[in-house]
């Protein structure tokens, strides 16, 4: 292994999915190692055999299905778990059977209630047990930051002498600063009795916020392998996040001097297989991945953007496999940013025009917040021609249970029009939603599926109670797939059901929209 070149071992389906929140099915676990193969990762760190039966399924069907990275699987240092790992990973073309133990005072006392002496012992034992039964194994000292320095200093000694090829020291609490961790890494460098092929890993977690910044510190001090996951995930706080460690060293090459073989342009893919699975989406502020990484709203920001995407960029979303320009409207964009994008889109705003597309638009994203391109596409068809952006509103659902257990809900939506008034129409369908949206479909004849839907509950405020006791409102967010494109919609209610049918009235509208507009733009040239 070349000196400059740090592995990457993901530990997103082991330790990121112990986490309260993140369990995966076996088909989900399959999913996600298909990503990571994909992304280039060294290491996959399929699961805990001997944790579960479950376990045990996943981590043998991504050693016999997945090709490329090493797929690894956890292990304590006993015969029993050494044996589950290793028949697991018998069908992997190349396999890692990865042995812990704690080795700090608190755990030898508390925990395992065993002595210096019979840590090490075990140490050497169950190493050499797993090295006959792979070539690849790596050794945990588990909590390694509180463990002493000498001791420390033995068991990876131990380790290595009885065949582990990755001596991992673990910051299991989150615990150390990456000041510590630094002279830690050089300590264990020069006084860690190895081969010159066995390297360090570093797996650090986030409890104080410092996973990255720790592991980083240690490639620095000489670790060569980072143990991380996918979107930060993991026990308590989360796992080093491997997109953040993995553009740290890409983009800061010249600083850290190593460089992965990772293929970047995988991250973003990775990270949405994650959510998909998982159903939990990482924060709109999370670095490299979350949806405002690479989204600039305020008008200063956007004004530099769209002269040169380094005045505000330090990678590119594309590193990242994300098409984006980085541009996103909101009620802080200016008019300069609204003007190049409702070019981009075939309107050509001047003078009084733009100044009316301008208040248009801000008083819409004062509303909605961040408008996308289709709802940005209807205000301006709007402005250009009189008419009314959202000619639908809801006036009324009602929602009729059946006495059947085995009956469909039947739901009555009325929505008014600019033009034609109320209009009313039912619908059924196995869930109440699904019927409502169904009658919303045929009332307005776009034929939307729901891609996505996202609700937050809004409570009042308990010092300025509300004259029915709870006073709260539903703010909800969804997203729809009409003849193969995707439209977002937003609402904000008093409950649930009208609120997510008005936010796909929202959606809907703006896919009419596109719609009509392209219709309009395609009969002057069949007409020609």
């Amino acid at each position: 292994m070349s000196a400059d070149r740090v592995r990457i071992f993901d530990t997103t389906l082991r330790d990121g999915e112990q986490a309260p929140g993140f369990s995966m099915a076996e088909e989900g676990k399959m999913r996600v190692a298909r990503a990571l193969a994909a992304l280039k990762v060294d290491v996959i760190e399929a699961g805990f055999a001997a944790a579960s039966p479950g376990d045990a399924r996943a981590v043998e069907a991504i050693s016999r299905s997945i090709e490329g990275p090493v797929i690894c699987s956890l292990a304590r240092a006993v015969r029993g778990d050494i044996d589950a790992a290793a028949a697991a990973l018998a069908a992997a073309p190349r396999k890692r059977i990865h042995v812990f133990l704690g080795t700090s005072p608190i755990h030898r006392e508390s925990k395992l209630h065993m002595s210096r002496e019979q840590v090490l012992e075990a140490i050497g034992t169950q190493v050499a047990y797993a090295r006959d039964l792979a070539e690849d194994v790596e050794f945990s000292a588990e909590d390694a930051i509180r463990t002493e320095r000498d001791y420390l200093v033995e068991c990876l000694s131990a380790a290595a002498a009885s065949g582990a090829t990755t001596l991992n020291v673990p910051d299991t609490v989150g615990y150390t600063t990456p000041d510590e961790i630094y002279d830690l890494f050089r300590h264990l460098t020069e006084h860690v009795d190895r081969a010159a092929d066995v390297i360090f890993s570093a797996h650090c977690h986030d409890d104080l916020g410092m996973a990255v910044a720790n592991s980083l510190a240690a490639v620095r001090a000489g670790a060569r392998q980072v143990e991380c996951a996918v979107n930060g995930i993991g026990e308590r706080a989360g796992n080093c996040a491997l997109e953040d460690v993995v553009m740290a060293l890409k983009t800061r090459a010249d600083h850290f001097g190593v460089s992965t073989d990772v293929d970047t342009t995988k991250i973003m893919a990775a990270s949405r297989a994650l959510a998909q699975v998982t159903s939990v989406q990482p924060p709109r502020n999370k670095s490299i991945v979350g949806a405002n990484a690479f989204a600039h709203e305020a008008g200063i920001h956007q004004h530099g953007m769209l002269q040169n995407r380094e005045t505000y960029e330090i990678m590119r979303p594309e590193d990242i496999g994300l098409a984006s320009d980085g541009i996103v409207l909101g009620k802080h964009s200016g008019r300069h940013a609204l003007a190049v994008r409702a070019r981009e889109l075939g309107f050509h705003l001047e003078g009084e025009k733009l100044d009316a597309a301008f208040r248009a638009f801000k008083a819409l994203a004062d509303e909605v917040g961040i408008i996308d391109s289709a709802r940005l596409l209807a205000l301006l068809s709007s402005v250009e021609s009189g008419r009314d952006a959202r000619p639908w509103t809801l006036s009324r659902v009602e929602i009729r249970a059946p006495a059947a257990s085995k009956s469909w809900p039947v739901a009555r939506v009325e929505l008014e029009h600019g033009d034609r008034g109320r209009v009313a129409d039912i619908a059924s369908a196995p869930g109440a939603l699904d019927a409502a949206i169904a009658a919303v479909s045929q009332i307005m004849g776009v034929p939307g599926r729901v891609e996505g839907l996202e609700l937050q509950y809004v409570a009042a405020d308990p010092d300025e109670p509300a004259g029915d006791g709870q006073g709260a409102t539903v703010l909800v967010e969804i997203s729809i797939s009409v003849d193969g494109e995707s439209f977002a919609g937003r609402a904000r209610a008093r409950d649930v059901l009208p609120g997510c049918v008005a936010a796909y009235i929202d959606a809907a509208g703006n896919a009419a929209a596109v719609r009509e507009i392209r219709a309009e733009r395609t009969q002057p040239a069949q007409a020609a």
